[in-house]
């Protein structure tokens, strides 16, 4: 007799979790549980009672700021669990009525029907990894803000600095002949020379604590095989990995491409075909990271001395993907570009492009079966 199953809608929070359940069966009952402590021990509880029943289990909750230690404790207890995108939980233009009970019970029920789309999650050192990652970004953005506010300070009293490239030791060494007649605006501009100071010792602690982690990383092979690419160093690499981990558990590059929102959004009906800017679904870090390395290929395809010490180690497949990505690349801006199209949508379609390289470098380091 086949295993009957049984649909579980979890609305999480912090303290508390919201349960659905909805029986197997187009038809089937869709009603509301309770409400239930969100710890490990409520969550076992919870399974063990209605598992209990000789019901086969399947739990989903939305992807949020509690994070997959749920998705972790079920799928220890041996039970189905998914973790939902939730941009792209299907929603009625006519709902206007949004509460605990109702999301956990739309859970349940779009669940049951196969509609909602599963996040991957990664595992405990994975996201280990990428919390280290993301912590060194807010660090840099720290610190270009920091840097805009001293810019703008400076700005407000015509302290304009004219010997080039800034954030540079002729640069800091002006800032360090600047002086104000009030007390308190000297006062401010320490201040803020301190607050970028230590932003930048921020930044690079956490720098070199990612250079130190990665070797024990089990993608940090992956990581090396991507510094190959031209454009794509170190940083750029791991960004790239921790935010979509194996590229290669995509079947076909086009799936990794609109999973890091690379591709253009569309809104076409009939005869009528449009589309507008790339859809920016997925991380931000991997396309922000993604974009940075494309602008590399402005130049003509060149093996510098830099990329020739990246790519030492690593196969000759990888190098040879990794050569035609140049050619391809460098080729494909400069046509971009003479067709008249900006160089921001050139960059941006070079990226694009680039993931495919690096999905293709993914396949390249596996062996053969």
């Amino acid at each position: 007799m086949e295993q009957v199953t049984k649909y579980i809608g979890l609305d999480v929070h912090k303290e508390r979790t919201v349960v659905a359940i909805a029986d197997g069966g187009l038809r089937g009952e869709v009603r509301d549980y309770g409400s239930i402590g969100t710890t490990r021990r409520s969550i076992e509880q919870l399974a063990a009672k209605l598992g209990g029943q000789g019901y086969r289990l399947s739990f989903c909750y939305e992807a949020g700021p509690c994070g997959y230690g749920i998705h972790r404790w079920l799928q220890e207890l041996g039970q189905d669990c998914i973790v939902v995108a939730p941009s792209l939980i299907p929603r009625r233009p006519g709902e206007r009525v949004q509460t605990d009970r109702r999301d956990a019970r739309k859970l349940a029920r779009l669940h049951r029907a196969g509609e909602l789309t599963a996040v991957w999650v990664p595992d405990a050192a994975h996201e280990a990894m990428r919390d280290l990652v993301r912590a060194r970004d807010a660090a840099g953005r720290s610190l270009r803000r920091a840097r805009q506010q001293l810019s703008g300070f400076l700005l407000r009293h015509s302290r304009s600095y004219g010997g080039g490239k800034t954030w540079t030791g002729k640069h800091r060494r002006w800032l360090a002949t600047l002086t104000f007649d009030h007390a308190a605006q000297q006062i401010v501009l320490e201040d803020y020379i301190d607050a970028i100071e230590a932003a930048e010792r921020r930044r690079a602690s956490l720098t070199a604590q990612i250079e130190a982690l990665l070797p024990d990383w089990s993608l940090a092979p992956l990581v090396q095989a991507e510094q190959a690419l031209r454009g794509v160093a170190l940083l750029n690499a791991v960004s790239v990995v921790v935010e979509i981990g194996d590229p290669s558990r995509f079947t076909n590059p086009r799936q990794l491409m609109a999973h890091v929102g690379l591709v253009p959004s569309e809104a076409s009906s009939g005869e009528t075909v449009e589309r507008g800017g790339i859809t920016k679904a997925g991380s931000r870090l991997a396309r922000r990271a993604l974009i940075e390395a494309a602008w590399t290929y402005r130049w003509p395809a060149r093996r510098t001395r830099e990329l020739l010490a990246r790519q030492e180690g690593v196969p000759q497949a990888v190098r040879d993907i990794a050569w035609k990505a140049q050619v391809r690349l460098s080729g494909r801006y400069r046509k971009l570009v003479a067709a008249g199209k900006p160089t921001t949508v050139a960059v941006t379609a070079v990226a694009r492009e680039l993931l495919g390289f690096i999905w293709a470098v993914a396949r390249a380091r596996q062996p053969a079966a």
